[in-house]
C-alpha cells in the first residue's frame, strides 16, 4: 500500500468524495480514484484495485468500487464493491470481491467475539447445562458439555479450552470474506462473515459467526433476526427465522419463521413454522410444521409431527425439567410429552402421556394413549417400513459438501447401542412377566401398560433383531476367505481392537464405547488432550473405528447369547447361527413385505377416483401411487431377501468344506 496523491485527492473530491484527513487513507499501486463516488473515510482506511465486473441476476454488469459509503478504520481489498450504505462500516477488513449493496450499518466494536464463547442454557432453561459455542463445535463435544456436568473437573477443562480460542479470536476488527454478499439488509453488528456466505434480506444481526466456505457456503435470507449466534458451513437461515443463543451446524436448514433460543442444531437439521426452546437437537432432527415445539429436550434423527408438544414447566420451581428422546424416534400429530421421561431409540409416540414414561431400555417400542393410559408396545417397530427407509434415507440426505466434516455420524439402525437395550429388554419383559404371573392379560411397567401379546411378540422381535446383528457380523467377519481348519475360523474371529466391550453410547449422533469417551475424559483431565483440535481428532478416531470395537463387542457378548465363548466355535455352531440369521431376515423382511401392503390397501384408496366408480378408483390410485409389487421398496425388500439368503448359503457351503 502506498499513500494517497494529490491528483487521486482532487479526483475523489471531484466525484464528492471527503476525509476526515487524507493522510490516513492508503491505496494500492493500481488505485483508480474514478471508482470512488460519495464516499466518505475516517480512521485508518486502506483501499484495494478496482479492475473487476461483478455479473448479476439477469445478466447485468457492475463495475467494483465503492459509492454512496461512509467507512471508518476499513481495509477493503482487491476488486470489492460497496454502494448504498445508509450509515457507515467500521471497523472491518473487507476481502477480495466481497458484493455489499444495500445496507444500514455494519460495525464491530471493540473485544468483539463475535458469538464465540457464547452460553447456549441447553435442556434446563433456568441454566446448569450450559454449553459454549464456538465455530467448530460438534455434536459430540457439545453432548460432552452439557450431559457430564457431574463431572467438575471435565467441564472446568472444556470451558476453558474454549475460554482459550474465544480470547484467541478476540478481535477490535471484524471480516467480511472472500466473495462475501451482503445486500439489501440492516444492521451487522460484530459479526464475522466467511467466505462465500450470501446475506440477502437479513433484518439484523448481532454476535455472530458465519462460517462459510467455497465448498459449502451460507445464506442468511430475508427478514432473519439473530443475536448471539454460530452458523457452521453449509447452513441455510431464511425467511424470517429469528435466533437467539444459537448454533447451527453443518448444513441445516431453518426457515419459514421457524424461532429459537438457547438450542443447538447439529449436523442435517431441517426446522420450519414451528418453535424451539433449550433443545439439542442433534443430526436429522427434523420439524416442519406451524403448531410444533420442542422444548427442553435432546434428540436425534427425529421427525416430529404436526403439533408435537413438551412441557417442562410444573408450575413449582420453574422450568427446570427436561427430556430425551433418543436417535430414530417419531412423534405423531398432537402427540405431548410431560417432562421429565424418556423414549427409547427408534420408538414412536402417539397421543398425550403425563406420566412422566421412560422406555430407554425397550428400544423400537411404540408408545400410545388410549382413553388417558398410555400403553407400551414393545420391539414392534422393528417390522415397520418406516424405521427401515429411515435408515436408508438418512445417509442420502447427507447435504453436507465440506470434507472437513464436524459431527460424527453412525446411521446404523442396528449396533451394539441398540442391540445391548434388545438384550436387556428381554431380561425385562422376562421379570414384568413373573411377577405378574404368565396368566396376566396386561402388565404394568413403571406408568404403562404392556398387553400379554405385545410382550410375547416383542420379546420376539428383540431375538430376531440380536440374531440378525450377531450373525451379520460374523457373516462380515468371514467375508471372502477358505479356511484350512476350525482353528483357522477360530482366529479369524478375534478382535483386532482391545477397544469395545461394555455399555455403548450414542454420543450425540456417534456411537462408541463407554469405556473409550471415559478414556477421553480423563486424558482431558490430566491435560493429556489440552486443544479442542485434539478432542475433536479423538472423535474421528473413535468413528473411524467403529466396526473394529463393534466387532469386539460382539466377541465379547457372544457367550452371553449363543452359549459358548468364541474360540470355542465349531463348524457346526457356525452353520447354526447363520442358519438362525437368514430365517431372522427373512422374517423380518416378511414383516416389513406385510407393512408395506398395507399402504395399497382398499382404506388407503380412499380419495381417489373422486368423481367414478371403483375401477376408476383402483385405475387413478395405480397411476398415481403405482402397483404394489413394482414399488422401489417393496423391489428391494424382496431383493434383500433373495440376496442375504445366497450370502448366508454360501458361507454355510464354505464353511462345511473346512477340515475339521
Amino acid at each position: 500500500m502506498r499513500n494517497i496523491t494529490l491528483e487521486e485527492i482532487a479526483l475523489l473530491e471531484a466525484n464528492q468524495c471527503e476525509a476526515a484527513d487524507w493522510k490516513d487513507v492508503t491505496v494500492c499501486e493500481s488505485f483508480n480514484p474514478s471508482h470512488y463516488k460519495r464516499v466518505r473515510f475516517s480512521g485508518k482506511v486502506e483501499l484495494g484495485a478496482t479492475d473487476a465486473t461483478f455479473t448479476l441476476e439477469g445478466g447485468v454488469p457492475v463495475s467494483s468500487g465503492i459509492s454512496d459509503a461512509v467507512l471508518h478504520n476499513v481495509r477493503v481489498g482487491d476488486n470489492v464493491y460497496i454502494s448504498s450504505v445508509s450509515n457507515y462500516i467500521a471497523n472491518y477488513d473487507i476481502a477480495d470481491e466481497a458484493f455489499i449493496e444495500n445496507v444500514d450499518r455494519i460495525v464491530c466494536n471493540p473485544g468483539a467475539t463475535f458469538g464465540v464463547g457464547s452460553e447456549v442454557s441447553v435442556l434446563n432453561e433456568t441454566g446448569g447445562r450450559e454449553v459454549r459455542i464456538y465455530e467448530r463445535l460438534s455434536a459430540q463435544m457439545a453432548y460432552m458439555m452439557a450431559m457430564y456436568r457431574h463431572n467438575l473437573k471435565l467441564t472446568d477443562r472444556l470451558n476453558e479450552m474454549v475460554k482459550c480460542h474465544t480470547d484467541a479470536i478476540r478481535s477490535d476488527r471484524g471480516r467480511i470474506g472472500f466473495r462475501a454478499t451482503v445486500i439489501n439488509s440492516g444492521v451487522l453488528t460484530d459479526v464475522n462473515v466467511g467466505d462465500y456466505a450470501r446475506i440477502e434480506g437479513a433484518s439484523h444481526l448481532t454476535n455472530g459467526t458465519i462460517a462459510s466456505s467455497e465448498k459449502d457456503p451460507v445464506k442468511v435470507g430475508a427478514n432473519v433476526m439473530a443475536n448471539d449466534f454460530i452458523l457452521a458451513s453449509g447452513a441455510h437461515v431464511e425467511d424470517g427465522v429469528v435466533l437467539r443463543n444459537v448454533f447451527v451446524g453443518q448444513s441445516s436448514h431453518l426457515s419459514h419463521l421457524f424461532s429459537a433460543h438457547d438450542s443447538l442444531f447439529f449436523a442435517n437439521c431441517s426446522c420450519e413454522n414451528g418453535e424451539a426452546c433449550a433443545i439439542f437437537a442433534g443430526p436429522y432432527t427434523v420439524t416442519m410444521h406451524k403448531s410444533s415445539l420442542l422444548i427442553a429436550g435432546m434428540f436425534s434423527f427425529l421427525n416430529a409431527g404436526s403439533g408435537s408438544n413438551q412441557s417442562n414447566h410444573m408450575y413449582k420451581l420453574g422450568p427446570i425439567h427436561q427430556g430425551v428422546v433418543e436417535r430414530g424416534s417419531k412423534t405423531t400429530s398432537d402427540s405431548y410429552i410431560l417432562w421429565p421421561a424418556k423414549i427409547g431409540a427408534f420408538s414412536l409416540v402417539m397421543g398425550r402421556h403425563v406420566t412422566h414414561p421412560d422406555t430407554s431400555r425397550l428400544p423400537f417400542s411404540y408408545l400410545i394413549e388410549n382413553r388417558g393410559r398410555s400403553f407400551l408396545v414393545p420391539g414392534v417397530n422393528l417390522k415397520s417400513v418406516g424405521s427401515i427407509r429411515d435408515a436408508q434415507k438418512w445417509p442420502k440426505r447427507d447435504r453436507r459438501k465440506e470434507t472437513d466434516i464436524l459431527d460424527q455420524i453412525n446411521f446404523n439402525l442396528l449396533s451394539p447401542y441398540t442391540i445391548s437395550k434388545m438384550m436387556a429388554g428381554r431380561e425385562l419383559l422376562d421379570r414384568i412377566e413373573a411377577i405378574a404371573g404368565l396368566t396376566s392379560d396386561r402388565y404394568t411397567y413403571q406408568t404403562m401398560t404392556i398387553e400379554a401379546r405385545a410382550l410375547d411378540k416383542g420379546r420376539e422381535y428383540y431375538s430376531m433383531a440380536i440374531d440378525k446383528f450377531m450373525g451379520n457380523s460374523i457373516i462380515k467377519r468371514l467375508e471372502g476367505g477358505n479356511f484350512s481348519s476350525i482353528d483357522d475360523i477360530r482366529r479369524r474371529l478375534q478382535p483386532t481392537n482391545p477397544a469395545g466391550k461394555g455399555e455403548w453410547i450414542d454420543l450425540g449422533g456417534m456411537l462408541t464405547a463407554k469405556e473409550e469417551i471415559s478414556s477421553l475424559i480423563k486424558d482431558i483431565i490430566e491435560r493429556t488432550v489440552t486443544t479442542l483440535e485434539e478432542v475433536e481428532e479423538r472423535f474421528r478416531k473413535l468413528h473411524r473405528e467403529y466396526y473394529d470395537m463393534e466387532w469386539t463387542w460382539v466377541v465379547d457378548h457372544f457367550s452371553q447369547w449363543w452359549g459358548k465363548e468364541i474360540d470355542q466355535v465349531t463348524v457346526d455352531d457356525i452353520v447354526a447361527i447363520v442358519e438362525r440369521w437368514i430365517a431372522s431376515v427373512v422374517k423380518l423382511d416378511n414383516m416389513l413385505y406385510s407393512d408395506a401392503r398395507k399402504e395399497f390397501s382398499l382404506v388407503s384408496r380412499t380419495g381417489f377416483g373422486v368423481d367414478g366408480t371403483e375401477a376408476r378408483r383402483n385405475s387413478d390410485f395405480e397411476h398415481v401411487r403405482g402397483d404394489f409389487e413394482s414399488d422401489p421398496f417393496v423391489c428391494m425388500v424382496l431383493d434383500h431377501i433373495e440376496k442375504k439368503t445366497a450370502l448366508g448359503n454360501e458361507l454355510i457351503q464354505r464353511v462345511r468344506q473346512t477340515p475339521a
